[in-house]
């Protein structure tokens, strides 16, 4: 079974109890939230350790946030950073401020 994971950042969120999973053809996908960007530096270690082979990044990570991620797992499997296109910057802004503001609440 080949295994690769999606991390994602949710508030509130434990990274085991809410984690889904998408086994078909002899892929298993995980969708792994956070609760916050400095959280994914701990879980993708945990990630690895359970045979995940790759992992990407959601695009609301913060760059150094990633980069973080990234060194702490090395060498023993890449990690990817989902990026948005130009256009839609303003939108996915929004979004996060959206979200920002109602976790404050």
């Amino acid at each position: 079974m080949i295994q690769w994971a999606y991390v994602y950042e949710h508030p509130d969120t434990d990274p085991v109890a809410d984690r889904h999973v998408v086994e078909r053809a002899g892929l298993r996908t995980l969708l792994v939230p956070v609760p916050d960007a400095a959280m994914a530096v701990q879980v993708a270690g945990q990630l690895v350790d359970e045979g995940v082979r790759l992992i990407e990044l959601c695009g609301g990570f913060p760059l150094p946030d990633a980069a973080r991620v990234a060194a702490a797992v090395g060498d023993r499997v890449p990690v990817g950073h989902v990026t948005f296109a130009v256009d839609a910057i303003p939108g996915a802004a929004a979004f996060g401020g959206a979200v920002a503001e109602r976790s404050s609440v």
